[in-house]
């Protein structure tokens, strides 16, 4: 399955801010218009351990796949690709309602 991650929640609801780490994350299924919302764990997993397939895509069409991470400190968290490079796709979604 693949979903397309459509806005973001951050901790705290602070959306502007570089330092807080994203919580949610919306998605919709294309093929079939199912929606759901999951935590930044989850969509981890779904991409790490699961075998998932999410994506951002762009107002031009251009898409950019997540990846999962580590942090310095131990935590795991989910970022984007695109063309081989870490990009800050996510951070540019519109907070999720």
């Amino acid at each position: 399955m693949a979903v397309r991650v459509t806005c973001i929640n951050k901790d705290d609801g602070h959306h502007e801010n570089p330092h807080e780490a994203i919580q949610w994350l919306g998605w919709i299924n294309e093929q079939n218009n199912e929606r759901g919302r999951s935590s930044r764990l989850d969509m981890y997993d779904f991409v790490e351990k699961k075998g998932g397939k999410a994506y951002v895509k762009n107002g031009y069409g251009n898409v950019a796949y997540i990846h999962g991470a580590i942090s310095a400190s131990g935590n795991p968290y989910v970022r984007t690709a695109s063309d081989g490079k870490w990009t800050n796709n996510l951070l540019a979604l519109p907070e999720c309602q």
